[in-house]
């Protein structure tokens, strides 16, 4: 499926539709195969001993994969998560900014199926993977 966004269009509209995270995210990568999204992360994402919280890995995977199915389907603001499993494989380093990569495996009529891989920067594993389904809003 043919993207429908460039990089820019797609932070403009989630500026408009979805203000909440516009701050907290930066599109670095859009291609057919790949979203990659990066999170800024601050002390409001870290929880005792240091890390970055599981809350704010399984946002960025579901805000990346909520990209990556924007930047296929267009303007559908109300495509939602109904499916997420997330699996925590390392401890994050504090302070340090977190990517999302994504890759839709199916991009149906109904729903859209793909994983997150979620690094933290400077780390060549992943931190966690999480696998996510989508539901595409019917066209009237």
């Amino acid at each position: 499926m043919p993207l429908r966004f460039t990089i820019t269009e797609l932070q403009d509209y989630l500026s408009e539709v979805f203000p909440q995270v516009k701050d907290d995210f930066v599109i670095e990568d859009l291609t057919d195969e790949l979203t990659r999204v990066r999170m800024i992360i601050t002390d409001k994402h870290l929880r005792p001993g240091g890390t970055v919280s599981g809350p704010t890995m399984f946002t960025l995977a579901d805000c990346a994969m909520y990209m990556a199915v924007l930047a296929r389907i267009g303007r559908e603001a109300l495509a939602v998560t109904t499916n997420c499993s997330i699996d925590f494989m390392r401890k994050p380093t504090a302070n340090t900014d977190l990517v999302a990569e994504c890759r839709i495996y199916k991009m149906g009529r109904v729903l859209a199926v793909g994983d997150a891989l979620i690094y933290s920067i400077g780390m060549s594993a992943p931190v966690a993977r999480a696998s996510l389904t989508y539901s595409i809003p019917p066209k009237p």
